[in-house]
């Protein structure tokens, strides 16, 4: 069991994130029970890398001085799993948004599927989502798009290491993908759908890696809480 000081000298904390919570209340969480289990007035813990609430899998949250790491572990190259429902679009580039578009899929086949992707694989220029928290002008993104404004994004380096098809039943298609800090798998959804020469969003993604710390290894919140 971790005492105290195990959590001042810095600990990574490998949780598994519930669907529909953000990042920061999963950090919150367990920042609130460490400090009633220990009777801290304060503590230093933050995650290494957001997660969508959409979004379920790892999230490495930092504490005490192993916080002055955590862009280290941002930097890390990350594994994900997830779902492309081919056929339609949404602004969001996932279901955070209704769909505004639809597609044609009669002309796509499973090898058009696999062999598309061999276009993402490697160094690729990619546009982030309009729906992000990226700032510009100082005002994050989804701000300006929840207001309906438009604005122009600039797109960013990123390397995609591998981009596997794991299953097709269509428009539904399951992939695995590693690739380096700064890739959005929404914008890969919604570019992989335009190289079909159709459209696609992201429905399902779950963060299985970080580098060498696994989502198998994780704890779910609850867990961890019990766990004090």
């Amino acid at each position: 069991m971790l005492t105290v000081k195990d959590f001042e000298n810095g600990q990574v904390l490998l949780i598994d994130k519930p669907l529909e919570w953000t990042s920061f209340q999963a950090v919150n969480k367990l920042r609130w029970h460490i400090k009633k289990q220990f009777n801290l007035k304060k503590i230093k813990v933050g995650h290494a890398g957001t997660l969508d609430p959409l979004a379920t899998g790892l999230l490495l949250i930092c504490t005490g001085k192993e916080t002055k790491n955590i862009t280290t572990y941002q930097g890390q190259i990350k594994e994900y799993t997830g779902t492309f429902v081919l056929g339609a679009t949404t602004p969001s580039y996932d279901l955070e948004t209704e769909v505004n578009n639809s597609f044609s899929t009669a002309h796509i086949t499973d090898d058009l599927i696999h062999q598309t992707t061999q276009q993402f694989v490697g160094k690729i220029l990619q546009k982030p989502p309009i729906f992000s928290a990226i700032k510009k002008d100082g005002k994050r993104l989804y701000e300006l798009a929840r207001k309906g404004e438009s604005t122009t994004i600039t797109p960013r380096e990123i390397e995609i290491t591998s981009f596997t098809i794991t299953n097709i039943t269509l428009p539904k298609v399951d992939f695995k993908v590693v690739c380096s800090k700064g890739t959005y798998i929404r914008s890969l959804a919604h570019d992989f759908g335009l190289a079909l020469n159709s459209g696609a969003h992201l429905s399902a993604l779950r963060r299985t890696k970080i580098g060498e710390f696994s989502v198998k290894n994780a704890l779910s919140i609850e867990d961890f809480v019990n766990s004090l």
